[in-house]
């Protein structure tokens, strides 16, 4: 079964405030009521919802603060919520990371449309980011963590999973100089005891797949020191 979704619901009315829970809660998701602006931004970690729908108008902190405050920290979604009639600056709101907003009284449909979908946008772009992470991308090579695959000049490359994992670290940190100790030890484990040429062995294997001239990225020898993945 799936967790529930969920959602902090932050308005100084608590009338207001309990029907939005009212609402969400009969389509799935667990709610928590705050009615205090400072009070949200201490309850937000310990509850750390999926969602926050956030008034402008609050005790002790308004709505812009919150927000701004809640970025600092979370990409989490945040709906605002506005009086009719309130000054409501919505480049401003956007601007401070709310990611859209609902002007009061606002039909209980709508709210719950928005709701999902903000949360389906946010999780769409979630998976992408997850995603993108799997996978580094260079021109004519992508190295793919999730199924340990190398694809070189549109082509699948084998590689053994040491070797895979070198690559793999050194690509991520592309540009970074490492010394043959700090590679066996992220490679290997610390617990590795060899000799640091098994390092020189595996760059070697490397190379000899990898041996199209490359203008933009190289597995370089940085004398004295150790081994990067350069990308100009």
């Amino acid at each position: 079964m799936a967790e529930k979704k969920k959602i902090m619901v932050v308005d100084d009315d608590q009338h207001i405030a309990e029907l939005i829970s009212l609402y969400l809660i009969k389509e799935g998701y667990e709610t928590m009521e705050i009615y205090d602006g400072r009070e949200a931004l201490e309850k937000v970690d310990n509850f750390q919802p999926d969602m926050m729908l956030l008034d402008l108008m609050l005790p002790s902190m308004d709505g812009y603060k919150v927000c701004t405050e809640i970025r600092k920290k979370s990409d989490i979604p945040i709906i605002m919520l506005t009086a009719k009639g309130e000054t409501f600056d919505k480049v401003l709101g956007l601007e401070l990371g709310a990611d859209d907003y609902i002007v009061k009284p606002f039909d209980s449909k709508e709210l719950v449309a928005r709701v999902k979908a903000v949360l389906r946008r946010y999780e769409q772009g979630s998976e992408k980011k997850e995603e993108n992470n799997k996978k580094l991308v260079f021109p004519n090579l992508e190295i793919n963590i999730s199924n340990y695959t190398v694809e070189y000049y549109g082509e699948n490359v084998d590689f053994p999973p040491k070797e895979f994992e070198l690559l793999h670290y050194l690509a991520q940190h592309r540009n970074q100089v490492f010394t043959r100790e700090q590679l066996l030890d992220r490679i290997w484990g610390y617990e590795y005891i060899g000799d640091t040429r098994t390092v020189d062995v595996h760059i070697k294997r490397i190379r000899e797949k990898l041996n199209k001239k490359e203008q933009n990225w190289s597995v370089k020898t940085v004398w004295g020191v150790g081994y990067k993945f350069e990308v100009k």
